[in-house]
């Protein structure tokens, strides 16, 4: 089969196609015909050097979407359609970047749909971290006001859409004014240009602050998002968008506003349960939940896939195809 086989740290020009032999599967484990895969700020932080917990040589990717090639275990029917993600996908074991992939049973879900390849592509990690942000790190409900920064991001925009399908008014960020009417199309109530004084731009439309706040750019932005959150509000920190992922010399009084809650997520596709997965899938079918995808790749442009994601050039999700 071919895979992208990565030997170790560097730019985008280390990705290279191979090919290797079709990984063996055990019981407790699933092999997957992938047909396409999303990529992911994590498959950069490990390609770049900057993943703590990485291994080389590894095939990168922490999703993929396809059909089982064969679960020793039964869990699985030879041929259905199936997603996969996290669970040690290209960090300890290898990952979604290649034509087969063999994964814990704990990471896949069953999916039944008629989206093509690269729309499900794009859809298992980005859900998974949106919804994770949103109902565990945030404990969003209806009626709340949301803060996502970061809001052109693949997991921004998918969490935009989520909240506004759970009944929240969804406040957004971008660092560019020409992409505020993508985010009103999107259904965004205020998207709003992110200037580095977001809190201001906030409280000039709710004065006590929004319920929650989504923080996907990293902790260079963190103290203006939470001076954006009223007190008992809660920030999550989900993302790292500019690669600024500590808190030098932390004094949480001085740093956390009065009566302001952090939260942090980092979760596992446990966190999104096969019925929600579902249910999202089927309104991307019906047109009611809109996703972006911003470009598909065939598998033989990786590299340049990879120069598009590290140059923040995408708007939503960036999907490989396979086959």
């Amino acid at each position: 089969m071919r895979a992208v086989v990565l030997d170790g740290p560097g730019g985008p020009e280390v990705l290279r196609i191979r090919e290797v032999g079709v990984p063996g599967v055990e019981a407790g484990w699933v092999r997957i015909r992938v047909e396409a895969f999303g990529l992911n700020r994590s498959e950069y932080h490990l390609r770049a050097g900057l993943a703590t917990n990485a291994r080389f040589p590894i095939v990168p990717g922490i999703e993929a979407v396809g059909t089982v090639d064969l679960a020793p275990g039964g869990e699985f029917a030879v041929g259905q359609q199936v997603v996969a993600m996290m669970g040690g996908m290209g960090r300890e074991f290898d990952g979604g970047y290649a034509e087969y992939t063999v994964v814990p049973v704990s990471s896949v879900l069953p999916v039944q749909t008629d989206l093509d390849w690269a729309t499900l592509g794009a859809l298992p990690e980005m859900l998974q971290t949106a919804h994770g942000s949103l109902h565990t790190g945030l404990g969003i409900q209806p009626g709340q006001t949301l803060l996502v920064r970061g809001g052109t991001s693949s997991v921004g925009v998918a969490a935009a859409v989520l909240a506004k399908e759970f009944g929240l008014t969804v406040f957004s960020t971008t660092r560019n004014p020409g992409r505020v009417e993508m985010l009103q199309r999107l259904g965004v109530d205020h998207p709003l240009v992110d200037d580095g004084n977001v809190a201001e731009k906030v409280r000039e439309i709710v004065p006590e602050g929004v319920d929650a706040a989504l923080e996907l750019v990293g902790t260079n932005v963190l103290p203006d998002t939470l001076r954006s959150t009223k007190v008992h509000g809660t920030v999550c920190f989900t993302g790292m968008l500019s690669d600024q992922w500590t808190i030098p010399d932390f004094y949480p009084i001085g740093y956390l506003p009065n009566g302001v809650r952090l939260t942090g997520y980092g979760g596992e596709s446990s966190d999104l349960p096969a019925a929600d997965f579902q249910r999202y899938v089927d309104l991307v079918a019906e047109g009611k939940l809109p996703i972006r995808v911003d470009r598909v790749f065939a598998f033989e442009e990786i590299v340049e896939a990879h120069r598009v994601m590290e140059a923040g050039g995408a708007v939503g999700k960036l999907v490989v195809r396979v086959r």
